[in-house]
Protein backbone atom coordinates (compact mmCIF):
# COMPACT_ATOMS: atom_id res chain seq x y z
CA UNK A 1 0.00 0.00 0.00
CA UNK A 2 1.00 3.65 -0.24
CA UNK A 3 0.93 5.79 2.88
CA UNK A 4 -1.07 8.64 1.44
CA UNK A 5 0.53 12.00 2.05
CA UNK A 6 3.70 10.51 3.53
CA UNK A 7 5.84 10.54 0.38
CA UNK A 8 6.75 6.89 0.81
CA UNK A 9 5.31 3.47 0.15
CA UNK A 10 4.64 0.92 2.84
CA UNK A 11 3.90 -2.76 3.20
CA UNK A 12 1.15 -4.06 5.46
CA UNK A 13 1.54 -7.55 6.91
CA UNK A 14 -1.95 -8.39 8.26
CA UNK A 15 -2.29 -10.36 11.47
CA UNK A 16 -2.61 -14.03 10.58
CA UNK A 17 -4.58 -15.27 13.59
CA UNK A 18 -7.87 -14.24 15.12
CA UNK A 19 -7.69 -10.95 17.06
CA UNK A 20 -7.62 -12.38 20.57
CA UNK A 21 -4.98 -12.70 23.27
CA UNK A 22 -1.81 -10.74 23.96
CA UNK A 23 -1.47 -9.22 20.49
CA UNK A 24 -5.12 -8.37 19.88
CA UNK A 25 -5.66 -5.08 18.06
CA UNK A 26 -1.97 -4.16 17.94
CA UNK A 27 -0.41 -2.14 15.13
CA UNK A 28 3.40 -2.28 14.97
CA UNK A 29 5.09 0.27 12.70
CA UNK A 30 8.55 -1.12 12.04
CA UNK A 31 11.38 0.94 10.50
CA UNK A 32 14.43 -0.37 8.65
CA UNK A 33 18.12 0.06 9.45
CA UNK A 34 20.57 2.46 7.81
CA UNK A 35 21.93 0.13 5.14
CA UNK A 36 18.86 -1.57 3.69
CA UNK A 37 15.16 -0.82 3.22
CA UNK A 38 11.91 -2.45 4.15
CA UNK A 39 12.30 -5.25 1.57
CA UNK A 40 15.52 -6.55 3.12
CA UNK A 41 15.15 -10.22 4.16
CA UNK A 42 15.56 -9.31 7.84
CA UNK A 43 12.64 -6.86 7.73
CA UNK A 44 10.41 -9.15 5.69
CA UNK A 45 11.11 -12.20 7.87
CA UNK A 46 10.46 -10.43 11.14
CA UNK A 47 7.37 -8.64 9.85
CA UNK A 48 5.90 -11.94 8.64
CA UNK A 49 6.80 -13.76 11.86
CA UNK A 50 5.14 -11.09 13.99
CA UNK A 51 2.06 -11.11 11.75
CA UNK A 52 1.86 -14.86 12.26
CA UNK A 53 1.63 -14.16 16.01
CA UNK A 54 -1.34 -11.82 15.54
CA UNK A 55 0.33 -8.42 15.16
CA UNK A 56 -0.56 -6.11 12.27
CA UNK A 57 2.83 -4.89 11.01
CA UNK A 58 3.49 -1.95 8.70
CA UNK A 59 6.96 -1.28 7.29
CA UNK A 60 8.05 1.72 5.23
CA UNK A 61 11.11 3.31 3.63
CA UNK A 62 12.75 6.51 4.83
CA UNK A 63 13.16 9.23 2.15
CA UNK A 64 16.81 8.53 1.32
CA UNK A 65 16.05 4.86 0.74
CA UNK A 66 12.97 5.68 -1.31
CA UNK A 67 15.10 8.00 -3.48
CA UNK A 68 17.97 5.53 -3.91
CA UNK A 69 20.52 7.48 -1.88
CA UNK A 70 23.11 5.71 0.29
CA UNK A 71 23.48 8.12 3.20
CA UNK A 72 20.62 8.36 5.68
CA UNK A 73 18.81 11.64 6.13
CA UNK A 74 19.37 13.72 9.26
CA UNK A 75 17.42 12.71 12.34
CA UNK A 76 14.70 15.41 12.01
CA UNK A 77 13.88 14.21 8.48
CA UNK A 78 13.76 10.58 9.61
CA UNK A 79 11.56 11.51 12.56
CA UNK A 80 9.15 13.49 10.39
CA UNK A 81 8.84 10.61 7.93
CA UNK A 82 8.28 8.15 10.78
CA UNK A 83 5.52 10.31 12.28
CA UNK A 84 3.80 10.53 8.90
CA UNK A 85 4.07 6.77 8.48
CA UNK A 86 2.49 6.27 11.90
CA UNK A 87 -0.34 8.65 11.11
CA UNK A 88 -1.14 7.05 7.75
CA UNK A 89 -0.86 3.52 9.14
CA UNK A 90 -3.28 4.42 11.91
CA UNK A 91 -5.73 5.82 9.38
CA UNK A 92 -5.51 2.91 6.96
CA UNK A 93 -4.95 -0.08 9.27
CA UNK A 94 -6.39 1.11 12.55
CA UNK A 95 -6.11 -1.10 15.67
CA UNK A 96 -6.47 -0.03 19.28
CA UNK A 97 -2.85 -0.17 20.43
CA UNK A 98 0.21 1.31 18.74
CA UNK A 99 3.75 -0.04 19.05
CA UNK A 100 6.68 1.35 17.08
CA UNK A 101 10.23 0.16 16.58
CA UNK A 102 12.75 -1.04 14.09
CA UNK A 103 16.09 -2.53 13.26
CA UNK A 104 19.18 -0.59 14.35
CA UNK A 105 18.71 3.00 13.14
CA UNK A 106 14.98 2.46 12.76
CA UNK A 107 14.74 1.43 16.40
CA UNK A 108 16.85 4.40 17.48
CA UNK A 109 14.56 6.83 15.67
CA UNK A 110 11.59 5.13 17.30
CA UNK A 111 13.14 5.89 20.70
CA UNK A 112 13.58 9.52 19.63
CA UNK A 113 9.83 9.66 19.04
CA UNK A 114 9.22 7.93 22.35
CA UNK A 115 11.22 10.68 24.06
CA UNK A 116 9.39 13.44 22.18
CA UNK A 117 5.94 11.98 22.77
CA UNK A 118 3.56 10.13 20.44
CA UNK A 119 -0.14 10.05 21.30
CA UNK A 120 -1.43 6.74 22.64
CA UNK A 121 1.88 4.95 22.17
CA UNK A 122 1.94 1.59 23.98
CA UNK A 123 5.62 0.72 23.67
CA UNK A 124 8.78 0.53 21.56
CA UNK A 125 10.71 -2.45 20.19
CA UNK A 126 14.36 -1.93 19.20
CA UNK A 127 16.03 -4.82 17.39
CA UNK A 128 19.76 -4.20 17.82
CA UNK A 129 20.09 -0.74 19.36
CA UNK A 130 23.05 1.15 17.81
CA UNK A 131 24.51 2.46 21.04
CA UNK A 132 27.60 3.80 19.28
CA UNK A 133 29.40 3.45 15.92
CA UNK A 134 31.62 0.35 15.78
CA UNK A 135 34.98 1.05 17.39
CA UNK A 136 33.82 4.41 18.81
CA UNK A 137 32.35 3.63 22.23
CA UNK A 138 32.69 7.26 23.29
CA UNK A 139 30.08 8.38 20.74
CA UNK A 140 27.02 7.29 22.69
CA UNK A 141 23.51 7.77 21.30
CA UNK A 142 21.71 8.10 24.62
CA UNK A 143 21.12 11.82 25.19
CA UNK A 144 17.36 11.37 24.80
CA UNK A 145 17.05 8.39 27.14
CA UNK A 146 15.99 10.41 30.24
CA UNK A 147 13.00 11.75 28.29
CA UNK A 148 11.61 8.31 27.43
CA UNK A 149 8.09 7.94 28.78
CA UNK A 150 6.88 4.66 27.28
CA UNK A 151 7.92 1.04 27.88
CA UNK A 152 10.88 -0.17 25.84
CA UNK A 153 12.11 -3.59 24.72
CA UNK A 154 15.66 -3.80 23.39
CA UNK A 155 16.82 -7.05 21.79
CA UNK A 156 20.62 -7.01 21.67
CA UNK A 157 23.12 -9.52 20.34
CA UNK A 158 25.86 -10.53 22.74
CA UNK A 159 28.52 -9.77 20.08
CA UNK A 160 26.97 -6.55 18.76
CA UNK A 161 29.80 -4.24 17.58
CA UNK A 162 27.43 -1.27 17.87
CA UNK A 163 27.19 -1.92 21.60
CA UNK A 164 27.17 -5.11 23.63
CA UNK A 165 24.51 -5.73 26.27
CA UNK A 166 27.16 -5.12 28.91
CA UNK A 167 27.83 -1.67 27.42
CA UNK A 168 24.16 -0.93 26.96
CA UNK A 169 22.80 -1.95 30.34
CA UNK A 170 24.26 0.89 32.46
CA UNK A 171 23.05 3.44 29.89
CA UNK A 172 19.45 2.34 30.45
CA UNK A 173 19.37 3.44 34.10
CA UNK A 174 18.23 7.05 33.39
CA UNK A 175 15.16 5.87 31.46
CA UNK A 176 12.15 6.48 33.74
CA UNK A 177 9.87 4.02 31.93
CA UNK A 178 9.94 0.22 32.05
CA UNK A 179 12.84 -1.27 30.06
CA UNK A 180 13.43 -4.88 29.06
CA UNK A 181 16.81 -5.95 27.67
CA UNK A 182 16.62 -9.31 25.90
CA UNK A 183 20.07 -10.70 25.11
CA UNK A 184 20.63 -13.04 22.16
CA UNK A 185 23.61 -15.23 23.18
CA UNK A 186 26.28 -15.14 20.49
CA UNK A 187 24.23 -12.74 18.37
CA UNK A 188 25.70 -9.97 16.23
CA UNK A 189 24.13 -6.63 15.30
CA UNK A 190 21.65 -8.37 12.99
CA UNK A 191 20.93 -11.00 15.65
CA UNK A 192 22.76 -13.67 13.64
CA UNK A 193 24.23 -16.47 15.75
CA UNK A 194 26.94 -18.64 14.24
CA UNK A 195 25.86 -22.26 14.02
CA UNK A 196 22.25 -21.53 15.00
CA UNK A 197 19.39 -21.51 12.46
CA UNK A 198 18.09 -18.01 11.77
CA UNK A 199 14.51 -19.24 12.13
CA UNK A 200 15.22 -20.42 15.70
CA UNK A 201 16.70 -17.07 16.70
CA UNK A 202 13.83 -15.23 15.05
CA UNK A 203 11.27 -17.34 16.92
CA UNK A 204 13.01 -16.46 20.21
CA UNK A 205 13.04 -12.75 19.41
CA UNK A 206 9.42 -12.71 18.28
CA UNK A 207 8.42 -14.48 21.50
CA UNK A 208 10.22 -11.76 23.47
CA UNK A 209 8.31 -9.11 21.50
CA UNK A 210 4.95 -10.80 22.05
CA UNK A 211 5.71 -11.20 25.76
CA UNK A 212 6.57 -7.51 26.07
CA UNK A 213 3.41 -6.46 24.22
CA UNK A 214 1.34 -8.62 26.56
CA UNK A 215 2.99 -7.02 29.61
CA UNK A 216 2.35 -3.54 28.22
CA UNK A 217 -1.29 -4.46 27.68
CA UNK A 218 -1.68 -5.64 31.26
CA UNK A 219 0.19 -2.75 32.87
CA UNK A 220 -1.92 0.06 34.39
Amino acid sequence: MELRGSGTTAIHYPAQISPTGATANVLLVLAHGAGAGQRHPFMVAYARALAERGVDVVTFDFPYMQQGRRLPDKAPVLEECYLLAIARAREQVGRERLVIGGKSMGGRIATHLGAQGVDELTGIVALGYPLHPPGKPEQLRVAHFPQMRVPLLIVQGERDTFGTPAELEPQLAPIPSTVRLHVVPGGDHSLVVRGRPAADVRAEVVEACVSAIAAWRDSP
